[in-house]
């Protein structure tokens, strides 16, 4: 298990080359929910279907009640999506695993 302090550094497809300092452990749990809900091949599903789909995967010690699980898919969606391990679709944005 890792330490509460323990950071990891994730990318931005929206800002090629910055990066941000996050919690390893939100981030790990977050990243472990989507890759397990989202379907391998487009359209994919919607960014507020998702959300919904892997609330009940996430730790309730992380993220009590769903707390700030908005703002941790966009952020492990945006890292994935610049790793090249998700991808989506135009408008309507749809998630899918590449």
């Amino acid at each position: 298990m890792t330490e509460k302090n323990d950071k990891i550094t994730i990318e931005t497809v929206t800002t090629p080359g910055h990066t941000y300092r996050v919690d390893r452990a939100k981030y790990e749990a977050m990243r472990e929910a989507l890759t397990a809900i989202l379907p391998a091949e487009p359209p994919g599903v919607t960014v507020a279907a998702a959300k919904e789909a892997l609330l009940p995967h996430l730790s309730q010690a992380l993220f009590p009640g769903g707390d700030k699980a908005g703002w941790w898919l966009k952020a492990v969606h945006l890292d994935l999506e610049a790793k090249g391990v998700l991808a989506r679709t135009p408008k309507p944005v749809r998630l899918y695993r590449v």
